[in-house]
């Protein structure tokens, strides 16, 4: 399947011609299949490791409240959608031999991508000055570090390496924000019905504590979280329509 704004050209009747105008990141920046399984099973394992960890599901006293939190929904996301991309890949490898790519929806990746850069942001921005504050020396946890910042640099580094480019639109980074709006919506809804994140506590992060911050704080908070993570979906964009280009300008 053609990948980016060049699949709407006619294809030319000689084939080498075609050959030559088909786009280098049409595929991806890396495609070779055995790379790419190795690179996703690997990438598996570890933010399976980050969410055992952070769920104690081995510990036998497992905390069950951690999937109340996006940070826990935005790595079994990424969790579900490194499976699909195992499959995906394991299948084309069996059927479609070891060059080419392996992916469900190249836009997909960027709205799972886009999903955990939220996760990573929260807890660089948010997380870490208010338990530095506190005097929490748990900071950078390999817990932590396995779910904030582990897991997203997985999931771009996917994304760079084995991702078609050049088929992000401009729009998605406002579409990519549903994700982290729907979590703002039930976060709300289930304190405001007097559910607890954690013991005594109805918000799940410190900038959704309105009876601290306010109405007028947390609406702060969220319009500048909201322009920063526009702001790095626009970025990701960017790279995605630079690459696809310097491709097709290469191809040519």
């Amino acid at each position: 399947m053609p990948y980016g704004p060049s699949s709407s050209l006619a294809t030319p009747a000689d084939p080498a011609v075609a050959q030559r105008r088909q786009p280098l990141l049409a595929h991806a920046a890396e495609n070779a299949r055995p790379l790419a399984l190795v690179y996703r099973i690997i990438a598996f394992a570890l933010i399976l490791a980050g969410v055992v960890r952070n769920s104690g599901v081995l510990s036998g006293a497992p905390d069950w409240s951690t999937l109340l939190f996006y940070t826990m929904i935005s790595n079994l996301l990424c969790l579900g959608w490194m499976l699909l991309l195992i499959i995906r890949t394991a299948r084309d490898l069996r059927r479609l031999g070891t060059s080419g790519t392996s992916t469900p929806s190249a836009r997909g990746s960027g709205a799972v991508m886009m999903a955990i850069s939220v996760t990573m942001l929260i807890y660089l921005i948010v997380l870490v000055p208010t338990r530095f504050q506190q005097g929490d020396a748990d900071i950078f946890s390999l817990t932590d570090n396995l779910i904030h910042i582990i897991t997203p640099c997985l999931v771009i580094g996917d994304w760079l390496l084995f991702v078609p480019k050049g088929t992000f639109r401009w729009i998605d980074p406002l579409r990519w924000t549903l994700i982290p709006y729907a979590y703002l919506v039930f976060g709300f809804i289930y304190g405001a019905l007097g559910g607890e994140f954690t013991p005594g506590q109805t918000y799940p992060y410190p900038f959704m504590n309105t009876e601290k911050l306010g109405l007028g704080g947390v609406a702060l908070w969220i319009v500048a979280l909201s322009a920063t993570l526009v702001a790095v979906g626009f970025l990701f964009v960017a790279i995605d329509r630079m690459l696809g280009a310097a491709g097709r300008h290469i191809a040519l």
